[in-house]
């Protein structure tokens, strides 16, 4: 490895077993930040005494850990996970003081959302729930031509991830919960929301909204993962400006 390329982290690569990122007498490879990028962890660490976010760092932690239960009486180390997310996302927010959660949600996942929304009011929450299509903007606002939308020569409206965002900022919401929004735009709704957000389920339109699936079967029946070459160029083919 070039000198001037260790400071680029491969922890996705990392060999060791007992890493110094785990273990007090653990070691790193030659790209390891935690051994190279002293000043950047001792910069995020300050992060954590701004506003809220120790508090919300470590009830995060807390609630990490009240998802298990030891398995056995003389191995603490055995451990079995016994809460899924939605339960988890609600202990979090109650140990937060949340009130008022945001939901922006996918408009494939409409009844979803609606067994989520009765559920988070069921455990005495205020809801605001926001869904993509909000503001029924047409597709050619951004500059998409016929044959770029679902289903060309039809009327389409836009996924408005902004807009989500900026419905529940107007709601004074105290967190938001992202439900199935699309590659991008899960980004951009969290980018413009001002409260923090938390993902409850990821768009996958194939596995079931499971995206592990096919990396579990990245040698099997999603070989093509890694043997084919994906489309690379189809979003230069927008020609026109978005409208005012």
């Amino acid at each position: 490895m070039k000198p001037q390329d260790q400071r680029l982290p491969h922890c996705a690569d990392c060999k060791i077993e007992r890493t110094i990122c785990r273990y007090e007498d653990g070691k790193g490879p030659a790209s390891c930040p935690t051994l190279n990028l002293p000043e950047v962890i001792e910069l995020s660490l300050k992060e954590y005494k701004k506003g809220e976010n120790l508090e919300f760092a470590a009830n995060a932690s807390i609630q990490e850990a009240q998802c298990y239960v030891n398995g056995e009486k003389d191995n603490p180390h055995i451990r079995y996970a016994v809460k899924p997310r939605i339960q988890e996302t609600i202990e979090f927010a109650h140990k937060m003081g949340y009130k008022r959660l945001g939901l922006a949600f996918c408009a494939g996942l409409k009844d979803e959302a609606k067994i989520v929304s009765d559920i988070l009011k069921q455990q005495g929450f205020e809801v605001a729930s926001v869904i993509c299509k909000v503001g029924g903007t047409p597709k050619e606002f951004l500059g998409l031509l016929d044959e770029q939308k679902i289903t060309p020569g039809e009327y389409e409206t836009m996924c408005s991830p902004v807009t989500q965002a900026k419905v529940l900022n107007a709601a004074s919401t105290d967190f938001n919960i992202l439900m199935g929004l699309c590659v991008g735009h899960d980004s951009l709704m969290m980018r413009f929301s001002e409260r923090l957000c938390t993902v409850l389920v990821v768009k996958d339109r194939v596995t079931g909204h499971n995206p592990l699936a096919a990396i579990q079967l990245h040698r099997s029946y999603y070989k093509k993962l890694g043997e084919e070459k994906f489309d690379r160029g189809e979003s230069l083919s927008i020609s026109a400006k978005p409208r005012p």
